[in-house]
């Protein structure tokens, strides 16, 4: 037993665990890994066929499983959706040489529970597997953060953009309202309101007032 295990001394566990990988030296350093969690009952697979099939007769509560395959390219994330598809609760955790936050997003948004490079030290897929089994989601700090912040970038439309002053006289042009209209709704003067069509114009790339109310109108479709 490693220096991992002695320091921890984790419970045994009879539960199988699957571990679906196409390189035999990382399938013996994720059992080794296991062995020192105390997990007594490890399935291997190097394909994602035979991986599904393995866990489709074991059902295993945990999977660990790499996203490429060769000559089917990220063929783990379909294979993570499919496990979830016929067993939700299953806890999966990525073990994959890609550190690309958007190749992360796509397997957190697939289903699995945490991700670890494998690049990394043995005692971080140790930390995650520890984690992923008692349903805890599992990234390193920098992952974390860089697919935080791609997920930020996704939600910020250009209409996110616009002051709130800005949004209110936008909603007001999706009802048809002209500028003296908007100008009386918001107690503003009429150079106001103009003045911010023009600003909004510039922020959502549109050069009319009949393009820019045809993205109010759109935004209110959407947001409504």
């Amino acid at each position: 037993m490693n220096a991992i295990a002695s320091q921890i001394a984790p419970a045994t566990t009879r539960l199988p665990v699957l571990v679906i990988d196409d390189h035999p030296i990382v399938l013996q350093g994720c059992r080794r890994v296991l062995e020192d969690a105390g997990v007594e009952t490890i399935a291997e697979a190097t394909t994602v066929v035979g991986g599904y099939r393995i866990f489709h007769r074991l059902r295993p509560p945990v999977v660990i499983c790499d996203l490429t395959f060769q000559g089917n390219g990220l063929a783990g994330l379909g294979l993570i959706r499919r496990i979830r598809a016929v067993a939700p609760a299953t806890r999966i955790l990525v073990f994959s040489m890609h550190n690309d936050p958007v190749i992360v997003a796509r397997a957190l948004e697939a289903g699995a529970l945490g991700y670890v490079l494998k690049d990394h030290a043995s005692a971080e897929l140790y930390d995650a597997f520890e984690k992923v089994r008692h349903g805890e989601v599992y990234l390193d700090r920098r992952l974390a953060t860089e697919v935080a912040m791609l997920r930020a970038d996704a939600r910020r439309t250009p209409e996110s953009q616009l002051t709130p002053r800005e949004q209110q006289i936008l909603a007001r042009l999706a009802q048809g309202r002209s500028y003296g209209a908007i100008a009386a709704d918001l107690s503003v003067s009429y150079k106001t309101v103009t003045n911010a069509c023009s600003q909004m114009r510039q922020k959502l790339g549109v050069r009319t007032l009949a393009e820019l109310i045809h993205v109010a109108v759109t935004h209110a479709q959407r947001s409504g």
